[in-house]
């Protein structure tokens, strides 16, 4: 079947599994070894939208989730990769489906799926009209949503409605013998069962389809024969469909008309040989570049090209749906093929999965940094109080915050020691959050929590920022120059293994003084050519348009994919803000500000001298942070309201 014009909002549909995967984080053990899990996006369609909407298509699910938490987290997880959730279904009576997964060895990868009853078992014909599946190029269904007998008329009646749409229909065999009952629950990695049942149900839906896509062992149980082409005759007896042979390591092989004697006479189309790390997921990342190109209009051979190239992008790496690559990855592998065999170690294929993928929009920031401790440590000794006191405070400064309302952009910088009630009241998934890891005052830097940090980090929820702030000139003495750059790449280190982002605050000695925007310019340049590529970078304010400029090409030049820049607030007063805010218009790596003690500090000096009590405090702080919004609006950047459910 041709498929429909490329006006149609969505490229396509896929219905089924959406779950969630726990993968053993030990590595050459067996699963109940395992002492820790990583918890991501799962479940074949799921995979394989997440790893589309990388690649620049424009998917959608349809499925069920549960009315719980794990729900919710496939549910934002999808929305914030790209892909249209309008049809995932909350079930208020069963459970989102979960998977435990291990990694033994090169080809042992045992899992459990843990589908009793799962939510998204139960998506039925209700849960979508033929409107929505006419409004997509194509619709995915996977094998497993044929296993029962209320997913197989469900799959059925959307099949019905995408042929009725003109709309092409696309099979992923994805054959699951435990999911079709034929194992028991323990082998949950079995790949392939003969069931000659199985084989005469996925040979009834064989002729609905377009495209069918399996790997041999799917092949062969589709065409009911361990033959591969006896099995690739018999689908074809059946159906009109492209069928497409996954072949691991070597490659696919692609036919579209009478089935010959050997791959070599059909479409083969070789592999990429790279070291195998974790092949669970690579058929799905394969599907979404399959789809990428076959979409897009592009020959089989290039769309086999890019389905190649993900597959051996994904078994490089841990997990299924985070593993999926970008569309920069994948050039980045295309434009070296046959000179990169060690993905997983390549610096470059590293930072592009880092920066260009798994990233909600954050095109605002509007933080109120209050993450200062030696100046509250200070303040309290002046006036008799003990560390209790700099905790409530910091809890009246998140109320003030939180008093705000929804604001896009809405953040704070708080820190561990005296901010832990701070951060529990912010951190709600909606707002920007960042958290020093520096000792105050240290030069050269030293990390507060000692060789602790990497423990730290894994204790933080997934979407914090872990923010470092260092006393830096380009020009400093070598060796303090050198020990500085070197605790900053063991940061960066750290932070790309936990999966955080990092923003390095950089304030120059003589920042405050004449020639502060060259010093600021050439920090950054300097921490570029030391090998830094922060996520987020928080810098003084600069007096004019052009500075900001130059800083901004210096970023730009250095690292396409950096989130942006944020200004701080030093001692500014509100005149100095309101010239700061002006100056950086235009600039769009300015993504707005973190500003603290213009906000709080007279504030702060007052209630700790008992001049004011803690109503009062909330209101002048809330007040003040509402000013700074205002002024950032007033330079000509509106911040819209935060929409219910917000980024993540």
């Amino acid at each position: 079947m041709p498929l429909p014009p490329d006006q149609r909002p969505l490229d396509f549909v896929a219905l089924g599994r959406a779950a969630v995967d726990l993968y053993g984080e030990q590595i050459g053990g067996p699963l109940e070894d395992m002492a820790s899990f990583a918890k991501y996006l799962g479940g074949c369609p799921a995979n394989i939208s997440v790893g589309a909407a990388r690649l620049g298509l424009r998917p959608a699910m349809i499925a069920r989730v549960g009315d719980e938490h794990m729900g919710r987290f496939v549910r934002e997880t999808l929305r914030a990769e790209g892909v249209d959730v309008s049809h995932v279904r909350t079930d208020p009576h069963r459970l989102t489906a979960l998977v435990l997964l291990g990694i033994r060895d090169q080809t042992t990868f045992p899992l459990i799926f843990y589908r009793e009853n799962c939510a998204d078992m139960a998506v039925s014909p209700e849960d979508f009209d033929a409107d929505f599946i006419a409004s997509a190029r194509a619709l995915l269904v996977t094998g497993t949503h044929f296993s029962t007998q209320h997913v197989d008329r469900t799959s059925r009646h959307a099949i019905a409605l995408a042929r009725a749409a003109g709309t092409g229909v696309v099979l992923d065999i994805d054959y699951r013998p435990v999911l079709w009952g034929l194992t028991g629950h323990g082998l949950g990695e079995e790949r392939f069962i003969a069931s000659d049942k199985v084989s005469e149900h996925l040979q009834g839906i064989a002729p609905l389809c377009d495209l069918i896509v399996g790997t041999e062992e799917e092949i062969h149980i589709a065409g009911g024969s361990t033959d591969t082409f006896a099995a690739l005759r018999r689908l074809r007896a059946v159906t009109g469909a492209t069928l497409v042979v996954k072949r691991g390591g070597h490659g696919c092989t692609i036919f579209t008309g009478e089935i010959p004697g050997t791959f070599a006479e059909a479409i083969d189309c070789p592999g990429f040989r790279v070291e195998v790390f974790n092949v669970l997921g690579a058929g799905d990342g394969f599907m979404a570049g399959l789809l990428r190109g076959w979409l897009r209009g592009e020959t089989w051979r290039m769309s086999a090209t890019f389905a190649n190239a993900c597959g051996a992008l994904v078994v490089s790496r841990h997990g299924c749906a985070p593993a999926m690559p970008s569309w920069f990855e994948m050039e980045s592998l295309l434009a070296r093929a046959g000179r990169l065999h060690r993905l997983d170690t390549d610096p470059e294929i590293i930072r592009l999965h880092r920066t260009t993928t798994g990233r909600a929009p954050r095109p605002l920031v509007t933080a109120l940094a209050f993450d200062h401790r030696r100046q509250f440590e200070d303040l309290a000794a002046r006036h008799g109080k003990d560390a209790s006191a700099i905790e409530t405070f910091k809890g009246l400064i998140a109320e003030a915050a939180l008093s705000v309302g929804d604001v896009a952009g809405a953040g704070a910088i708080v820190d561990d020691r005296f901010g832990r009630t701070a951060l529990h009241r912010l951190g709600d998934g909606r707002r920007w959050i960042a958290r020093p890891v520096e000792l105050p005052g240290s030069c050269p830097l030293i990390f507060e929590a000692g060789d602790d940090l990497a423990a730290l980090l894994r204790t933080w929820p997934a979407g914090h920022v872990a923010k470092v702030l260092v006393a830096y000139r380009a020009d400093d003495p070598p060796d303090l120059r050198h020990a500085q750059e070197a605790k900053l790449l063991s940061l960066q280190a750290l932070c790309q293994a936990s999966g955080h982002e990092w923003l390095l605050e950089v304030i120059p000695a003589g920042a405050s003084e004449g020639g502060a925007d060259r010093l600021v310019a050439d920090a950054v340049r300097r921490l570029y050519e030391a090998g830094l590529e922060p996520d987020w970078w928080k810098l003084p304010p600069m007096g004019t348009q052009a500075a900001w400029r130059d800083v901004a090409d210096i970023v730009r030049d250095s690292d396409f994919h950096c989130r942006g820049i944020v200004i701080l607030g030093l001692d500014s007063n509100e005149d100095d803000l309101a010239s700061a805010f002006a100056a950086a218009r235009g600039e769009s790596l300015v993504k707005g500000f973190a500003v603290g003690r213009h906000i709080f500090w007279a504030t702060a000096e007052a209630w700790f001298a008992g001049r004011t009590d803690d109503r009062q405090a909330v209101s002048e702080i809330a007040a003040r942070y509402r000013r700074v919004i205002g002024l950032w609006n007033a330079a000509g950047t509106a911040v819209p309201a935060l929409a219910a459910g917000g980024a993540r």
